[in-house]
């Protein structure tokens, strides 16, 4: 099979296309025929080996993903496609069903037309993708909707209460904004650059702040909850628009990855509460030059790769 393979740590063109052996399903496993992955910070970090805040972060990821190279040479940590085949102990999924999930913890990434993973494991998830969605669509659902909804309900969120998404418009920050406004049916505010502002009210926010023209510490408004979904906007300078025990969230934080919360998610994607917002899509052939474009930091939402047929829906 073919996959997108690196063997070294550094920029984009470390990704090569290679063929390799396509994996055969274990007992516990499935084998999924993969349509669509996409372009996450995760990925970023496992390319180059390195992290943006810090060397303490830095040296967490090489402790992670291989001090001098990577142990884990297949990357894409969400994918969306269709079961292939299943292994003898397997009994939530048979041959033809179409899934979506992360390969967190596993040996393999989804760079590939085919990837094995068990039906159950501790670090990441797997389930029937939503109908509603198409492949590409449903690829970009499980990290950035799982983080996004694993933190807000930290919050312990109330109807009416008032939200404030920082960085609305990013991967994280388009699900944040619609689970908090049509989940939680709290009353959401959003962050983001000029271009961004009408993508973020689409999404659900009653009020959309531009950080290029303002400070929204500087309004006056306190919120009961501040989710920092970019990783950009530090605690001390948050607090000062926060209610008394309001409540600041940071992508920053550890989040987990349970089947409850991708299950909720394919729910609220049922029933037209949220959708995946997409920036743009590349074939797997293309996957350097899709991550030279994230790198760039302007991308709404999501980027997706498309491998065979997945680059057709």
């Amino acid at each position: 099979m073919q996959a997108m393979v690196y063997t070294e740590y550094g920029p984009p063109d470390v990704l090569h296309l290679a063929e390799v052996a396509k994996p055969a399903p274990k007992d516990n496993e499935i084998l999924v025929k993969v349509c669509a992955t996409t372009v996450s910070a995760g990925v970023l970090w496992a390319r180059t080996g390195r992290h943006p805040d810090s060397k303490l972060f830095t040296l967490m990821v090489r402790l992670l993903f291989g001090l001098t190279k990577p142990r884990k040479t297949i990357l894409g940590y969400e994918f969306a496609g269709e079961v292939e085949a299943v292994g003898r102990a397997v009994n939530r999924f048979k041959k033809g069903d179409q899934v979506f999930g992360t390969t967190t913890g596993l040996r393999a990434g989804a760079y590939a037309e085919h990837v094995c993973l068990p039906e159950e494991w501790k670090q990441g998830v797997v389930a029937r993708k939503p109908v509603n969605m198409t492949c590409a669509e449903a690829a970009a659902v499980p990290i950035g909707g799982m983080a996004a909804l694993f933190l807000l309900k930290r919050a312990n969120i109330q109807r009416g209460q008032k939200v404030l998404i920082y960085g609305a418009s990013g991967s994280v920050g388009t699900y944040a904004v619609q689970i908090a406004r049509r989940h939680f049916e709290a009353e959401v505010t959003g962050v983001c650059s000029t271009s961004n502002c009408a993508l973020v009210r689409s999404l659900g926010a009653g009020e959309v702040i531009d950080y290029t023209q303002e400070d929204f510490t500087q309004r006056g408004e306190t919120y009961d909850v501040i989710f920092d979904a970019v990783g950009k906007l530090s605690r001390s300078h948050a607090k000062r628009s926060l209610k008394k025990n309001g409540n600041y969230l940071t992508v920053k934080s550890p989040t987990s990855e349970v089947t409850e919360n991708l299950l909720l998610l394919k729910e609220l994607v049922e029933a037209g509460k949220i959708r995946a917002v997409i920036d743009r899509s590349y074939p797997l052939e293309q996957t350097a030059e899709a991550h030279r474009y994230v790198e760039k930091g302007h991308k709404k939402g999501n980027v997706v790769i498309t491998i065979g047929a997945g680059s057709k829906t």
